[in-house]
């Protein structure tokens, strides 16, 4: 189903501070303002081995406190992270009760693991953290790396970005894993209207091939992975090969596995996603980036949306899902 177009209202959702005897600049009693409807009392807190990290705030947590791994939990969004690494655990939306909610008020994990590769690096200091209403940025480093993820807190997904820096200048790989009931696929709203030129803010963008995920559970359920001066690995030797047809009745093969991608991105890149209405417009690629790169939210209204079909065809799902 198409998802329309909406514009948000704003307002911004102040909880109360706790730091775990680490000193906090709390921002409390403040006016509803500048967050998204589908934002509307979210915001995160940091669950650590001794206690929870909430509120306003700019601060550090000590690596100590850290543990092997820490939850950030929000209202809608919840993941874990790898302490050593940054990679990401049970990337979840809980389903939680919002007009804009793409879960159908279900549970729903989309992501088992997304992974990165430091070849031997660990992070080691103690976590940068800044919350602020409905967002967090947190970041690490160690010797000759460090990482920095940013995300929302939204019933319609938000935004989320990892982003690696190495001294060393190399890049870094990234496996994204997808929950068993999550799979990728060729979007076929897409592949109906491949190669049309149609508007984008003040000019316009023409319509290429989308890989989406999706789910049967429901039909508002979309994202796609959003890199950012990263290249997609395609599996060795054909192994996830599938024959898709395009809109003049010939076929393209398309070398993507249905429940595993995996990217290479480039020192100060980062690799992300997008959900709901910002995963199926049709808009020109991210700009590079490589330094201090911000998660910024797509332009809704200024964009046309071609939406995701539900349920997903057969014919359009990506196999097998992972490669051997």
């Amino acid at each position: 189903m198409s998802h329309s177009s909406r514009l948000s209202r704003i307002k911004i959702h102040i909880v109360s501070a706790s730091l775990l005897g680490i000193a906090v600049t709390a921002v409390v009693g403040q006016a509803h303002a500048a967050s998204s409807e589908g934002c509307e009392g979210g915001g995160f807190s940091l669950i650590l081995p001794g206690g929870i990290v909430s509120g306003n705030q700019t601060s550090t947590v000590a690596a100590a406190a850290l543990g092997t791994r820490f939850l950030v939990k929000g209202k809608y969004v919840e993941y874990y992270v790898d302490s050593a690494s940054f990679g990401i655990l049970a990337y979840t939306m809980t389903g939680a009760a919002n007009e804009l909610d793409i879960t159908g008020g279900i549970r729903t994990v989309v992501f088992d693991s997304k992974t990165p590769s430091h070849r031997g690096l660990t992070l080691t200091s103690g976590v940068s953290l800044q919350l602020k209403d409905s967002d967090i940025v947190i970041s690490r480093t160690g010797p000759g790396l460090s990482m920095k993820i940013q995300s929302k807190d939204c019933a319609n997904g938000g935004i989320f970005q990892m982003e690696p820096e190495r001294a060393d200048g190399a890049t870094t790989v990234f496996t994204h894993t997808l929950n068993a009931g999550a799979f990728y696929y060729d979007n076929p709203n897409f592949r109906a209207r491949e190669g049309d030129v149609v508007p984008y803010k003040d000019i316009t963008a023409t319509v290429t091939a989308r890989i989406n995920f999706g789910n049967d559970l429901s039909e508002d359920f979309v994202g796609r992975d959003s890199p950012q001066v990263a290249t997609r690995i395609a599996p060795a030797n054909g192994a996830c090969n599938n024959l898709i047809t395009k809109r003049d009745g010939t076929t393209v093969i398309v070398n993507h596995c249905g429940g595993v991608s995996v990217w290479r991105v480039s020192s100060g890149g980062r690799m992300g996603q997008v959900m709901g209405e910002d995963s199926t417009e049709v808009a020109p690629p991210a700009t590079n980036c490589t330094q201090n790169c911000q998660a910024q939210n797509q332009v809704r209204g200024r964009a046309v949306n071609l939406g995701a079909p539900f349920p997903v065809p057969a014919s359009s799902r990506l196999n097998p899902r992972t490669s051997p």
